[in-house]
């Protein structure tokens, strides 16, 4: 199968507003980008999901909440036990989390205050789906944007996702929004469940973004799904 022989999903709930440039991203790493919404009852084929970020239902009982109990995520839940690769960035994280396909839970920044800005972050986890295109330690120059993105767990689940190398990403040289153990993402035991709250779909190309170190998840998804 061909590069543009793959198809990434992505998924559109009422709220969400970054679900265009996440299409653009899979499109850029040379991918098909398939379209869907939060209540289609199947996956269409897709080889990978993405939960892009926004304000899922406005976010009205809890960021993600409402999101989990879409026909599209049970679907989407059904096909992760299976193996599929998803990924979710900002209110998607916070979906993944609230769905159980990702431990601990984003509550509000520490201070209170929505934050914007570009963030570095390192890597720390380089053998995930969406992670194998970094170097153990690359420093990623990526955009923030979040009012409750600080994640939190119990310390026995931190303690677990730093034994088992589980951690994706981590803030450096300064944490947005008091997230403990400067968590910036996470992945599943299998490292095919992935979420963080920055977004790589504004760094794919250093004209629109910061940088286009986001581009790399992207690529690294699809070298799983096109394998060499």
């Amino acid at each position: 199968m061909s590069a543009a022989g793959a198809s990434i999903g992505v998924i559109t709930f009422p709220g969400s507003l970054d679900d265009g440039d996440a299409r653009r991203a899979v499109r850029r790493a040379g991918a098909t980008p398939v379209a869907l919404w939060h209540a289609d009852a199947d996956l269409h084929g897709v080889d990978a999901v993405i939960v892009p970020g926004g304000f899922s239902y406005g976010d009205y009982l809890r960021c993600g909440a409402i999101a989990k109990f879409a026909p599209v995520m049970t679907e989407v839940l059904r096909a992760a036990e299976h193996g599929m690769p998803v990924l979710g960035v900002c209110n998607g994280f916070q979906v993944l989390c609230e769905a159980g396909l990702l431990p601990g839970a984003l509550t509000r920044n520490a201070g209170l205050h929505y934050v914007c800005r570009d963030q570095w972050l390192r890597a720390e986890n380089t053998t995930s789906v969406w992670t194998t295109r970094y170097e153990p330690g690359a420093e990623l120059l990526i955009p923030v944007k979040h009012g409750e993105g600080r994640y939190v767990a119990e310390e026995s689940t931190l303690d677990e996702l730093e034994g088992e190398g589980r951690v994706l990403f981590r803030y450096v040289e300064d944490n947005p929004n008091g997230s403990s153990r400067d968590i910036a993402g996470v992945t599943d035991a299998r490292g095919r469940v992935a979420g963080l709250m920055p977004h790589p779909e504004h760094a794919i190309d250093p004209l629109t973004g910061p940088t286009d170190d986001g581009l790399g998840m992207f690529l690294s998804a699809l070298d799983t799904l096109v394998p060499a």
